[in-house]
């Protein structure tokens, strides 16, 4: 059990990793077009994508009436997360939404306890404290009085509402799981999120200048479809099952730093040693919580 455990925290590091490379590629893409639009496309890619491994291994069958109101519910907070998160860079910055999302922990424990009775422990509630403040740190790059100066935009409220909507999704998850592969599960919760998406997209469709989008455009959605929403949906669900709500959503607290490393490699950003004391800070906050 322990063996499964230490995979699974290892599998956690590799899909922060790749989740947070969704920020600048976000960044880049999100003025090309709407949306709605460009999650529809994400998530039906995705779940068309994984579609030949689900049915080979599993086969050719569908969920019962009940699972698939299951798999509906699950479907709702990632798809407004992302549509908040992609509306959200229209309107502010990456450094604002790398620090709100070291909200996402704090609030999954919240949640935990509501759905699943699940009470943090002192040392844990003590982990998630100073690792969000680590966090914000290492985003405001060791800068204080910008980080107590810290100003909410449209922008910022919007990707607000989508955080309260993703802190929901792994203890709803804990709370509905039936002991069913997670492949099946993130299948169907990516396809039925397509669906919803294409409810609230289909007017834009209809608009969208298909010929006049930016290959980059096209580009960057397939790499969020495969990489950062597939990948990491599903290694986010299996390890939610191994070692429970709280301590998954922990590891969105190393989100800031992996953007600064991943910004830094590819030359975006040049690294500070400012950020030094806030990532030393979430380091010592994963151990806590863990």
């Amino acid at each position: 059990m322990r063996k499964v455990n230490a995979n699974a925290h290892v599998l956690m590091l590799l899909s922060v990793l790749i989740a947070s490379s969704s920020f600048p590629v976000g960044k880049l893409i999100t003025h090309d077009l709407p949306p709605a639009v460009m999650m529809f496309i994400r998530f039906l890619l995705a779940a068309i994508s994984f579609a030949p491994y689900v049915f080979i291994k599993n086969g050719l069958k569908f969920p019962s009436r009940e699972r698939m109101l299951s798999y509906s519910i699950l479907s709702i907070p990632p798809v407004i997360f992302f549509w908040c998160m992609f509306e959200g860079l229209r309107y502010t910055s990456v450094i604002n939404i790398g620090a709100l999302i070291t909200l996402v922990p704090a609030i999954t424990a919240v949640w935990a306890f509501l759905i699943n009775r699940e009470i943090p422990t002192t040392l844990r509630s003590f982990g998630l404290a100073v690792g969000t403040i680590g966090a914000l740190l290492v985003v405001f790059k060791g800068d204080y009085i910008a980080l107590i100066r810290l100003k909410f935009n449209y922008g910022d409220f919007v990707f607000i509402m989508g955080i309260l909507f993703s802190g929901w999704e792994r203890p709803l998850l804990k709370k509905l799981y039936r002991g069913e592969p997670t492949e099946i599960i993130t299948f169907w919760t990516l396809l039925l999120g397509a669906g919803w998406l294409l409810i609230a997209s289909i007017t834009s469709i209809m608009n969208v200048d298909w010929h006049g989008t930016p290959s980059k455009a096209y580009g960057g959605i397939v790499y969020l479809a495969i990489f950062t929403t597939l990948i990491t949906h599903f290694l986010s669900q299996k390890c939610t099952v191994l070692i429970g709500a709280t301590k998954v959503a922990a590891y969105s607290l190393l989100v800031p730093a992996f953007v600064i490393i991943i910004t830094f490699v590819i030359g975006m950003e040049s690294f500070e040693l400012a950020t030094l004391p806030g990532i030393l800070l979430v380091i010592i906050s994963m151990f806590l919580i863990q």
